[in-house]
Formats: structure tokens, sequence, C-alpha cells
């Protein structure tokens, strides 16, 4: 994924990630400057390769930090930077603290 000085100085190099349980696909392209989040998703074809996916409730970041949240502009808007990896987050099955409280009535039961 290493940048060139032939390369065309418009372009940036970005990854596009979406990961199952069974497996993760990595798709990396080349951009023009300026592309939103949302926009690389689109180019990837990795909405088209995974149906399920829904952009409207699904969650996009950029390496963990998900954007629209902790000032964070929107994938709609955020503009990618050069090495950028946008993340689709599958939804949660379980919200968290219910997995918690599920462990601890479990440890009571096993003491």
């Amino acid at each position: 994924m290493g940048l060139n000085m032939s390369e065309d100085p418009s372009m940036i190099t970005v990854e596009v990630a979406y990961a199952l349980p069974e497996r993760q696909v990595l798709y990396e392209l080349s951009v023009s400057k300026g592309t939103t989040a949302i926009e690389a998703i689109g180019q990837s074809g990795v909405v088209d390769k995974f149906p399920e996916i829904d952009l409207a409730t699904s969650k996009v970041g950029i390496f963990s930090q998900v954007l629209g949240a902790k000032g964070l502009a929107g994938p709609e808007v955020y503009e990618l930077k050069a090495l950028d990896r946008v993340e689709i987050y599958r939804p949660l099955l379980l919200d968290p603290k219910e997995i918690r409280r599920r462990r601890a009535e479990q440890a009571k039961k096993n003491k």
C-alpha cells in the first residue's frame, strides 16, 4: 500500500473494512482527495457483496473512532486522509452491560 512519486497527487489510498464473525474483508482503493467515508464505501463495492449492510443504521468509523461521535464529523461529511481505514460496524447482538450482568449472575450461581 506504499505511495510512490509517480502516483497522481490528487488521489489517495484508503481501505474499507467489514468484519463478519467468520471472516474479515479489506478493500484497498484509490480515491480522489475530498472523498467522504460514505463515498469510499460506495466505491469499494462492499455493500454489493454484503447486502445485509444497512448504512442508514450501521456505525462507520476510522481506526475504531466512530464517525459522528466525540466531535468527529459524520461519515457523509468526513473527508478521508491518505491511508485511512474506513470500518463498517455490525450492530451489537447484546448490550455490553447486559453481557456483564449475565456473567455476574452466572458467577454467583457457580459459587
